[in-house]
């Protein structure tokens, strides 16, 4: 039997250049989280160069839901674009610490300071 999580995910323009993608739910293994790198190549394409994750709404998340925000992450990078995190908190946040990754990723407390200029 095949258990798919329940993921939701949208997005929309928070500047020429800048995008927020929220995120919530569970971000676990299976074809529902593939949609976050597939967004994020997306929105590299048409021009964004800042890509915050509202992830304020997240409940659980797991090594391969990770990974597609480090796959994320690598693909900004690799087009001269930056990831931010915003509104991680209690078992997210403790995920990416656990990692290290919070040494890697901005992280905001929420979307308004994510979207500031740096």
């Amino acid at each position: 039997m095949v258990v798919f999580t329940s993921m939701k995910i949208n997005h929309h323009d928070a500047a020429a250049d800048m995008a927020v993608i929220t995120v919530g739910g569970e971000v676990m293994m299976g074809p529902e989280s593939e949609q976050i790198t597939t967004l994020v190549s997306d929105l590299l394409r048409g021009a964004k160069r800042v890509i915050i994750f509202n992830v304020a709404d997240v409940t659980k998340i797991d090594s391969t839901g990770i990974g597609r925000f480090i796959a994320s992450y690598n693909q900004a990078a690799g087009s001269g674009g930056e990831i931010r995190m915003a509104g991680a908190s209690g078992v997210v946040f403790q995920a990416f610490r656990a990692c290290r990754l919070d040494t890697v990723f901005r992280f905001y407390r929420t979307v308004d300071e994510a979207c500031k200029r740096q």
